[in-house]
């Protein structure tokens, strides 16, 4: 599979929601309980500083998207967040590497200095390997800061990686 990052645009809509909603709906990562609509999804997307869709070169689907945003305003504007969505069908082939590094190239781009994630979420083995492969530092941990879907609570752990 190859893999294409590009710019969010209408066209690619009704695929990034399905894909980012696929994320809510397993309720073990996204802080976020609501899906999105296509109309809430379209102004989300086009809300954040830079909305990234990767895309399968071969079959022209989106595979996976990602949103970057500030963490803050001020004097901590220069720090930004981000979040990153695969599709069920793709993970664990490469996507999600390809979204944070792309993320990461166009969040300095945009003049950003830090990225940070507020709340990763222990049991996200997966993103924790990735972030460590990357470079990203972790903060600490806040024990009991994610309510899983089922009602329990986990412990989320913040990172950081300097651009």
């Amino acid at each position: 599979m190859k893999i294409v990052i590009q710019v969010w645009c209408e066209a690619q809509n009704a695929q990034a929601v399905e894909i980012w909603n696929q994320v809510v709906l397993e309720g073990n990562a996204f802080p976020q309980m609501e899906c999105l609509t296509e109309s809430t999804g379209a102004q989300y997307f086009a809300g954040q500083s830079y909305t990234g869709v990767a895309m399968d070169a071969e079959s022209g689907r989106a595979i996976g998207v990602y949103t970057l945003h500030p963490n803050n305003v001020g004097r901590c504007g220069h720090i930004c967040n981000a979040s990153y969505a695969v599709h069920r069908d793709v993970r664990g082939h490469g996507v999600g590497e390809a979204l944070v590094r792309h993320c990461m190239a166009t969040a300095k781009s945009l003049g950003f200095r830090i990225l940070q994630f507020n709340a990763v979420v222990k049991t996200n083995v997966s993103a924790l390997h990735l972030y460590e492969k990357l470079g990203f530092q972790q903060l600490g941990v806040i024990p009991g800061g994610f309510r899983m879907d089922g009602g329990q609570y986990e412990d989320i752990i913040p990172h950081y990686i300097g651009l």
